[in-house]
């Protein structure tokens, strides 16, 4: 496999994922870097998930990678930055993790391959694309992952 080949299984994975969580959350792409044999795929979330539905997130996320057949390699429970990490069984590892104001971030790193250009990801981002260097905080309204209460007793994700 090559870093092209790595990268389009890196999309892959993050478009499963995503479709999984229902109501849709809206995303950008964060940035693609290259290391010497490996890829890295981002994903930024735009909806804004409030503190109180983060646990939900977390949850639909760690059940749809467990019933994928992924191994969960790390929990980080931290009240305000939590994160989820597995990895597949063909040795990408994968994360979300809650950064700064509650925005959600997904990555997948790949195994070493052989090196190749790395075109962008041809999957369509969700949220209307950012102009600059960086990524703003979240800035989607949500009626259920904005909302300031936990959901509880309802399973979401397919």
């Amino acid at each position: 496999m090559d870093m092209q080949s790595a990268a389009e299984r890196s999309d892959v994975i993050l478009d499963a994922v995503l479709r999984e969580i229902q109501p849709e959350l809206r995303w950008v792409h964060g940035p693609t870097t290259v290391g010497s044999c490996d890829v890295s795929r981002r994903r930024a979330v735009m909806t804004d998930i409030s503190a109180a539905r983060r646990g939900n997130l977390l949850g639909v996320v760690d059940r749809f990678w467990r019933k994928s057949g992924y191994r969960m390699t790390a929990v980080n429970n931290d009240a305000e930055f939590p994160a989820v990490y597995a990895q597949t069984p063909d040795g990408f590892g994968v994360r979300l993790r809650i950064g700064g104001e509650g925005q959600a971030f997904f990555q997948v790193d790949t195994p070493c391959v052989r090196e190749s250009a790395v075109a962008d990801s041809t999957s369509q981002a969700t949220a209307p694309p950012y102009e600059g260097e960086f990524i703003p905080r979240p800035n989607i309204h949500s009626d259920f992952w904005s909302a300031e209460a936990p959901e509880v007793g309802v399973a979401h994700g397919r």
